[in-house]
């Protein structure tokens, strides 16, 4: 042999318990032992990939458990399913390179961790460079001169170049231990300084117990614990998870979030998990015991292979029934529902049983998008109505001031000739005449009064005042009417309302004009009931009639100027009009509404003056 070897030879006697075949209570117990591990290592990847799949610790983690399930895998069957006389290349092969990619997902960790940055590829390319050297030969077989089971016995003779390539592998995991050091006292004190402690703590009981059990022992000629290396691993993976999960993987309160939000990925995992499981203990084992009861022959494949393809057939269908509820049939209402929304029917909601996983947390929203686009359209309409409101308010402002003075210089020249022919006329009928032409000279002047009122701009001196005293000095004007006098007056005024930053005659000039409507709409008495409320940010004062109503078209159109339910003569259309330019003006809004039997109610909204709010005139 050229260069230096070493040789094991690993004495049957000396691991009989371990790897003797007619010991199969110790052999079932490996066995155990390696399936709790795969099955542990597999779980404990999927659950923490699956709680934050986007970041690059959580990535790193799943790539290093999957490497360790490899080398789990490749223990359970060398270790418990070999010949007396069997070749182990691939064994020793798969040993060297799973156990340098676990390195380099450690060190890629140690980039990541725990600010979650990409990975530098320039130190990554120098320092997994000899990978590109030491993986193909170690697939060529160059790093052993013979390596196999003899009669039993366990051999590998070791070439030079397994020395560089343990060095090396050393040296990987050396220098993720230092980067994460070195993170470790930069961020001292600190929640993530306690992770990173724990994950060092986690490499130092892992490098501990596999180089005992792999180079220590064997070393001295003890290789019993050669079978159980994979499992001494767990103690450091556990501490591993614990600690990229943010110390939450054994906590209460995580396993109560993980149930209130089960995501969908877990719910699929566990159905084919189960399923498999199931449908493994129900129909495989005993189609085996079957079919080869009488022995391993073609018969028995034969009966075996049938049933098995006719066995897989329920699961199979079981399972697609599970996925098509799980996941096709909540999406296919939310499609459907989606469709609806975009062919106009706003408000559309996700029928049908809500579930904690991503599915049901997309309905839930979806419901919710649903009706604040509704309600948002809703209030575009009323916002786009009251521009519409303003901007003829504006104009017909604008025509109405014109309008009256144009017309009043006229009516004031012919009130005084009126007047003058009165006092020289002597005959009754033509006195009487020229009082009709007065009267109705007075009527116009009415008409072209209000439209100045409606026009006039006045400044609003604007105090801090009590809108229920408001509503007092409006009751206590609209009582001298005698048709108002029959009506009975219901008041609900709050108590300790805050104050409304107003102008106290305009708005008393609101609440006159609401009155009076309410008495023209009960022309043969009725009830009235003046109620404010107020939150803290809107006070609210509603003036509610059981008379005759409003049309739902006239709903729209009643604060245009001009526009009046009100027989020909009895109004001018420009009250309300008034009332829509004043709240306005104060930053507030005034609404009608329909009674659900008869009558209108008339809602005042105006700003609360809140603390340290400034008076302004």
């Amino acid at each position: 042999m050229n260069g230096p070897t070493l040789k094991l030879r690993i004495d049957r006697r000396r691991i009989a318990i371990a790897l003797d075949p007619s010991c199969y209570y110790t052999r079932t117990v490996l066995v155990l032992l390696h399936l709790f591990a795969l099955f542990l290592l597999v779980l404990l990847g999927f659950y923490v990939f699956v709680a934050n799949p986007r970041n690059r610790a959580h990535q790193t983690f799943a790539a290093f458990i999957a490497f360790l399930a490899l080398w789990t895998i490749k223990d359970l069957i060398f270790w418990n399913f070999h010949g007396t006389n069997v070749a182990a290349g691939w064994w020793a092969a798969s040993s060297f390179i799973i156990a340098l990619l676990m390195q380099c997902s450690l060190a890629v960790f140690a980039w990541v961790f725990p600010e979650n940055s990409r990975t530098p590829k320039r130190k990554a390319a120098i320092l997994f460079a000899p990978s590109l050297v030491l993986i193909p030969a170690t697939f060529a077989g160059l790093l052993w001169r013979e390596v196999g089971l003899r009669d039993g016995n366990f051999e590998i003779e070791l070439a030079p170049l397994a020395y560089a390539f343990v060095v090396y592998v050393y040296f990987i995991f050396g220098y993720g231990a230092f980067v994460l050091f070195r993170k470790y006292r930069a961020l001292r004190s600190s929640q993530q300084a306690q992770q990173l402690g724990a994950i060092i703590w986690g490499l130092m009981i892992t490098g501990a117990l596999k180089t005992a059990a792999n180079i220590v022992f064997p070393f001295f000629g003890y290789y019993f614990l050669l079978p159980y290396s994979s499992i001494f691993v767990l103690p450091g993976v556990l501490i591993y998870a614990y600690a990229i999960s943010n110390f939450k993987l054994f906590s209460l309160e995580n396993a109560l979030d993980q149930f209130r939000l089960f995501p969908i990925t877990y719910k699929i995992a566990l159905s084919i998990a189960t399923v498999a499981i199931v449908s493994f203990t129900v129909f495989q084992i005993p189609i085996v015991w079957w079919a080869f009861q009488d022995g391993i022959n073609f018969d028995a494949w034969r009966k075996y292979l049938v049933f098995s393809v006719i066995s897989a057939l329920v699961p199979n269908l079981l399972l697609l029934l599970l996925i098509v509820r799980t996941i096709s049939r909540p999406l296919q209402r939310i499609t459907f529902a989606a469709v609806r929304v975009t062919e106009g029917s706003y408000g559309t909601e996700v029928d049908g049983r809500h579930s904690n996983d991503e599915i049901g947390l997309l309905a839930q929203s979806f419901n919710e998008m649903s009706r604040k686009m509704a309600d948002d359209i809703e209030q575009l309409k009323n916002l786009n109505e009251q521009l519409i409101r303003t901007e003829k308010l504006a104009a017909m402002g604008t025509l109405s001031a014109g309008l009256a003075h144009e017309v009043n210089n006229p009516l004031a020249s012919i009130s005084s000739l009126i007047q003058m022919m009165r006092k020289r006329s002597s005959d009754e009928k033509d006195i009487e005449n020229l009082r009709l032409i007065e009267t109705q000279i007075e009527r116009i002047s009415r008409v072209t009064k209000d439209m100045m009122d409606f026009a006039r701009v006045r400044p609003a001196a604007r105090t801090a005042i009590d809108i229920n005293s408001l509503i007092d000095k409006a009751l206590r004007l609209a009582s001298f009417d005698k048709t108002f006098q029959r009506l009975g007056i219901e008041l609900r005024l709050a108590n300790e309302i805050p104050d409304v930053l107003a102008d106290p005659d305009q708005l008393t000039q609101v609440f006159l004009n609401l009155m009076l409507n309410a008495r023209d709409a009960m022309p043969d008495g009725g009830n009235l009931i003046i109620e404010t409320t107020a939150t803290t940010d809107e006070v609210t004062a509603t003036v509610t009639d059981d008379g005759t109503g409003v049309g739902a078209e006239d709903l729209k159109k009643i604060f245009d100027p001009f526009y009046t339910t009100k027989p020909a003569g009895s109004g001018t259309g420009l009250g309300l009009a008034v009332c829509y330019g004043i709240v306005s003006a104060h930053g507030g809004r005034i609404e009608a509404v329909r009674g659900r039997t008869a009558g209108t109610s008339f809602k005042v909204f105006l700003p609360a003056q809140n603390d340290g709010q400034r008076l302004t005139e």
